[in-house]
Parts: structure tokens; C-alpha cells; sequence
């Protein structure tokens, strides 16, 4: 069954953002451009980041979190957006740079 894109769920995290912000915290906002397959989340779901760790939302189901919150870090960093492509290998996706093979991309 396919997962519905939730909206009040990305209102979550767009609030939670803007909070840490509005606080002088650096954030990011990673969202779900594109997927194939069985991609775990739809297009469109969100993961906000902070500069202390903190994640809300999800753009993964738990696979690629942590890859997405690692390249955050460098996005809040360096002040540049990117887009992360992720592919299959066995039960989970993997961080990649060959789209040629890509599960999902997700825009940071």
C-alpha cells in the first residue's frame, strides 16, 4: 500500500524550522523530490535538521536519516543547498552519486 503524502505533518516541521531559527539555531529542510519502487516515504515529506542534532519529520522511515542529517550538517556549514540521490542495496538505501541507480533524491 502506497503512503499518502501528510501535509499537517510537513506543517510540523516547517513550524519547528522556523522555530529554531526564529532562535538563532542554523536548520536545514531536507524533502522527498523524487522516488521509484517502493521508496518508503512519498514525495514531498520532509526532515528538518538543526545545528544541535535535533531532526523532526522523516524522508526515509529510519534508512537514510542519518545520511541525510550527516550532509545537513555540511549544508548549514558551507550555506550551499544540494541534492542527494540514494540507491538500493539490500534492505536499505545507500548515499550514492550515480542517479543512474537512484531509489530516491532529496533536496537539501
Amino acid at each position: 500500500m502506497e503512503e499518502k503524502f501528510d501535509a499537517k505533518s510537513n506543517d510540523d516541521v516547517l513550524t519547528a524550522v522556523f522555530d529554531w531559527t526564529k532562535k538563532g539555531h542554523k536548520a536545514a529542510l531536507a524533502t522527498v523530490i523524487d522516488t521509484w519502487g517502493s521508496s518508503p516515504r512519498p514525495i514531498g515529506s520532509q526532515l528538518g535538521i538543526n545545528d544541535k542534532g535535533e531532526l523532526i519529520g522523516s524522508v526515509s522511515g529510519g534508512c537514510i536519516e542519518g545520511a541525510v542529517a550527516k550532509e545537513a550538517f555540511k549544508v548549514m556549514e558551507l550555506g550551499m543547498p544540494r541534492t542527494l540521490e540514494f540507491g538500493v542495496s539490500n534492505d536499505c538505501l545507500l548515499y550514492t552519486s550515480d542517479a543512474a541507480d537512484e531509489e530516491d533524491s532529496v533536496d537539501l
